[in-house]
């Protein structure tokens, strides 16, 4: 009754899926598992991702929780590849949901986060208003409910067992004012706050430099976990994509090594960020 994939990152998604259709039926793992004639150790595998079930199997789990429907035939068909190492999401109503349910199971899981941002401010670091105005071309049904998902997202670096957050910040990110000069400032105000906690480090990748490195290539996070292996999640334009393939994962590591080498020191970083404010409430840009 169990598939061959271990915590490939479409099946943490789809355990994430099944989690929150047993919750909303208000079912524990045991009470799940007497029903479906299964062990609460083998429900357990598939909510973490450690093992998924087979499509029929997901169709049984999801009829006893009364999933039907659009959402029913979505996640029997998660359930088809949930083996595949990389996966691309394409953005849509389903694809935006099925990524941000994604990344709210890595962060949660994760020990170590790392955020190379080359673009804007990393999205657990933003401010309702700034992520305002990144989001600002969502439909404006959407755009206030994917807001408070964003900033309520900063919590898990604020929990009672929170992951190592590093955040690699491209310097022409911290002066580009979007959303204007005023929610700029409010921004980096944050940020420097944020920096504060002890699980958080912040620190700018210097804006001029004379020789290419990797975050010319563009921004990714890297997730690290305490006993699986690492997924690498990157975003374009009209697509996401989480990586979990060994050469994938080892070439963003390598990089991630390589930005540290480069980046201003922590303590560098916050004046640099203190001097960018200063700017913005002086009226320089």
């Amino acid at each position: 009754m169990v598939g061959k994939s271990e915590h490939t990152p479409k099946a943490r998604a789809l355990g994430a899926e099944i989690r929150k259709c047993r919750l909303e039926a208000g079912l524990t793992q045991q009470e799940l598992a007497a029903q479906i004639g299964v062990s609460h150790v083998s429900v357990s595998r598939y909510e973490s991702g450690t093992r998924s079930p087979k499509p029929e199997d997901v169709a049984q789990i999801l009829a006893t929780l009364g999933v039907n429907g659009e959402k029913y035939a979505e996640l029997v068909d998660m359930s088809r590849s949930a083996e595949q190492l990389n996966w691309l999401v394409e953005i849509g109503p389903t694809g935006i949901r099925r990524e941000l349910t994604t990344l709210i199971e890595l962060e949660k899981t994760a020990t170590t986060i790392t955020d190379v941002a080359t673009g804007v401010i990393p999205g657990l670091l933003q401010s309702g208003d700034y992520a305002r105005a990144v989001m600002s071309e969502a439909p404006g049904s959407d755009l206030e409910a994917r807001v408070a998902m964003r900033v309520g997202r900063r919590d898990v670096l604020m929990s009672s067992d929170p992951p190592v957050f590093v955040a690699f910040i491209a310097e022409a990110a911290l002066r580009e004012p979007i959303g204007g000069c005023a929610i700029l400032a409010d921004q980096l105000r944050l940020v420097r706050k944020m920096s504060e906690l002890p699980n958080v480090v912040v620190q700018v990748l210097p804006a001029q430099s004379q020789q290419w490195h990797p975050a010319h290539a563009g921004s990714f996070i890297l997730f690290e976990f305490a006993k699986t292996e690492s997924i690498v999640h990157v975003e374009h334009l009209a697509s996401g994509a989480f990586l979990y393939s060994k050469k994938e994962v080892a070439a963003h590591a390598a990089a991630v090594t390589r930005l540290r080498e480069l980046a201003m020191t922590p303590d560098r970083s916050a004046d640099c960020i203190a001097e960018i404010i200063e700017g913005l409430e002086g009226g320089r840009p």
